[in-house]
């Protein structure tokens, strides 16, 4: 029996699933018997087992099933066997997607994936609900409200943490260091995330912090460094990345692109021709090259921001500090099937400039930093010259700093804290002058 008669004694949802994989044409054009290519590179056991479970749950299942609505889940049944980060888009999910690309998006505020069956957050957004109610990067987890994640597809899940502005849902969560899941009730938000902040510190150093990479994050950032140096003239940059989950390949670019001159900065490989792509550095750079840089990352920071790290540290344009990265490091590309509909696959694997891979791996910081909890010493009563009686007057005294103390970041943000130290130590080498202002003591808890 020749392959086309195989074929025709399938029954129609067979035709209706080869049409759906767009290899009916060729199948159907002409008579091509078992020992052809084609023959030997389609699995005929794995098409009737289709068609008979197909079958048997029109036949037996306890309520009758829509046949779209096998062959849609059959769908997403197939992109979900595929890796973590694949998925099929639906009406509401696509609408979604370019909700959140565009910086403006109805839910929680968590960037979430798939691991081992249950939900895992990679990082809270900035400012969102999730954030303000305590919810972590790394956080496992296992129920939404009373119904368990396990088994459950990552769109089914992020449906049920969409919902009406003000509504509650308790997040049953599994934290490492933790004796027992922990219920954390988040109240339901519109969700606006302003894609870069900027902060001017002490010494003329500028913070700038990305919380997601959207689609105007080049612009927003370029407008960012226009504004602190219009306050000050930049000794330094604090790039802040940590619990950047990612998003828009090409803002993630821009970023590098800000601070570099020249260079690589990414590098793309896949399957397909248009899956091959290189990115490289303009002469059009918004920091000078003498201005050090310092990125902050950690395990919240996720396939854009490893792409910022990755091109920044293998340029030593910066130094990467914090803990290692997330590890995600595969290209999403969204490819519409319907005005409405869409399927988001992995194409390619991204590599920085010295050709690291960076999947399942994450970007290694240059030094490492661990969060931690601080408290200041007591420095005491102690008697310096100034008190003695009769102490000579210091004819050049200058004028105090009027710039604010960092106790407060020191308190809030250690890693934060070390970022400014070390850009200050640099900017002292790179001056030759002495430092003016030495910080208090700190201990760590």
């Amino acid at each position: 029996m020749t392959l086309k008669q195989q074929l025709s004694s399938l029954t129609k949802p067979l035709l209706l699933t080869c049409l759906l994989s767009g290899v009916a044409t060729p199948l159907f054009a002409a008579d091509v018997t078992p020992q052809s290519e084609a023959a030997k590179s389609i699995p005929l056991e794995e098409i009737r087992l289709f068609t008979e479970v197909f079958e048997r749950i029109k036949n037996s299942y306890v309520e009758p099933v829509d046949d779209a609505k096998l062959l849609e889940d059959a769908v997403r049944g197939m992109l979900a066997g595929l890796d973590p980060h694949s998925a099929y888009l639906g009406a509401d999910a696509f609408t979604d997607l370019q909700s959140h690309t565009s910086g403006e998006f109805g839910g929680l505020g968590i960037e979430v994936g798939v691991e081992d069956g249950f939900i895992r957050v990679i990082a809270p957004i900035d400012d969102t609900p999730a954030q303000r109610a305590g919810v972590k990067a790394g956080d496992l987890i296992i129920k939404l409200g009373d119904q368990p994640v396990q088994g459950m597809g990552l769109a089914d899940a992020v449906k049920l943490m969409r919902g009406k502005p003000g509504s509650e849902l308790v997040l049953t969560v599994v934290r490492e260091g933790e004796d027992k899941p922990l219920e954390i009730v988040v109240v339901r938000d519109i969700i606006r995330v302003a894609s870069v902040k900027q902060r001017l510190l002490d010494g003329g150093i500028g913070y700038l912090r990305i919380t997601q990479f959207q689609v105007n994050t080049g612009k927003d950032l370029q407008l960012a460094i226009e504004k602190l140096q219009s306050q000050s003239e930049l000794s330094g940059v604090v790039l802040d990345l940590r619990n950047n989950p990612g998003g828009v390949l090409r803002a993630a670019v821009e970023v590098c692109d800000a601070f570099m001159d020249q260079g690589l900065i990414v590098y793309t490989e896949g399957r397909v021709a248009n899956s091959e792509l290189r990115y490289n550095a303009t002469q059009k750079t918004l920091v000078d090259n003498g201005v050090p840089i310092v990125v902050l990352i950690n395990q919240g920071s996720a396939s854009a921001s490893e792409i910022v790290a990755g091109a920044l540290q293998d340029q030593s344009r910066a130094v990467i500090m914090g803990v290692d990265s997330f590890g995600k490091g595969s290209v999403q590309t969204v490819l519409p099937l319907t005005k409405d509909r869409a399927l988001k696959l992995t194409t390619a694997r991204y590599f920085t400039p010295l050709g690291r891979s960076i999947q399942a791996q994450g970007i290694v910081p240059d030094i490492y930093v661990a969060e931690a909890d601080v408290n200041l010493k007591e420095s005491g009563n102690f008697i310096k010259e100034r008190d003695l009686s009769g102490h000579l007057e210091n004819a050049k005294a200058e004028a105090d700093d009027p710039s604010e103390p960092l106790v407060s970041i020191v308190e809030n943000d250690f890693q934060l804290y070390e970022a400014l130290n070390l850009l200050k130590g640099l900017a002292v080498v790179r001056s030759g002058a002495k430092s003016t202002k030495v910080q208090p003591a700190s201990t760590i808890q």
